[in-house]
């Protein structure tokens, strides 16, 4: 093999590598790691469509403080899920079941927004006083002008979760694409809806979208260690911690709703 064909080899080697490099880039643009580059300090860096992620003035998760909510004794909204067929799959760095039939809905003062998907946070990204849980699951939810509305759940250690014992075999064989997992009823997910706190902020992953109305249920429930584990097992790698920091309120108002008060 003469000189100027293995340097052509070398060559064409090298660009498969990095094509195959930009691939694996493209695939995992952002994480949650404390980097400037690519974690969250960096995001807007990464896509021009994500400057809202470091420069929105109503970004999430916040820190929920009693002190700051304005508590407010009435009925802020009705819920109607109800059971539908549905999918799994991982997103590299959550695991969603996204509803293909109709999961039913809930209604923010004569706004109706239909349950879409869910997925999973650990720790959790809402803290409550100070207090981080050890997972957060986000109910999402759409209208039909295109708003989104997210139920987001707290979770501490506990007893085995009912939703996350449902879809255990689902999440233990999990991969990259939609996999059917029949009919899967929101509702078994169990939720107090007497107390949650109520603002205006974003989506907590790129590209940060603002106006996402937020309804975080104070009462925490259960999930047990086998459960958490599962779920960081199930994602890639790097990614089990999925949780964006807390960002600056920038003077929001936050309501704390009692409607058995």
């Amino acid at each position: 093999m003469d000189q100027n064909t293995k340097t052509i080899l070398l060559f064409a080697l090298f660009s498969l590598y990095l094509s195959f490099s930009n691939i694996s880039v493209a695939e995992t643009p952002y994480t949650y790691d404390q980097n400037p580059d690519n974690g969250p300090k960096g995001w807007s860096k990464l896509d021009h469509q994500w400057k809202t992620c470091n420069n929105g003035k109503l970004q999430s998760p916040i820190d929920l403080t009693n002190a700051r909510g304005s508590r407010v004794h009435s009925e802020a909204w009705k819920i109607h899920h109800k059971p539908a067929e549905a999918v799994i799959m991982s997103r590299r760095h959550d695991i969603m079941v996204s509803w293909k039939g109709d999961a039913g809905k809930m209604m923010i003062h004569r706004t109706e927004f239909k349950l879409v998907q869910c997925h999973w946070h650990s720790p959790s990204e809402h803290t409550v006083n100070g207090t981080r849980y050890d997972m957060e699951l986000h109910m999402v939810h759409t209208s039909a002008e295109g708003q989104t509305a997210v139920i987001a759940v707290l979770y501490k250690l506990g007893r085995p979760n009912e939703f996350l014992t449902t879809l255990q075999n689902e999440i233990k064989t999990v991969g990259k694409e939609e996999k059917k997992i029949g009919i899967v009823d929101p509702r078994t997910i169990g939720f107090h809806t007497d107390k949650f706190y109520r603002y205006v902020g974003s989506l907590t992953a790129p590209p940060c979208t603002e106006g996402v109305i937020w309804t975080v249920v104070k009462t925490a429930n259960t999930v047990s260690m086998e459960q958490l584990a599962a779920l960081r097992d199930a994602v890639d790698d790097g990614f089990e911690r999925n949780s964006r920091p807390i960002q600056d309120t920038n003077g929001r108002s936050v309501w704390l709703y009692e409607t058995n008060v």
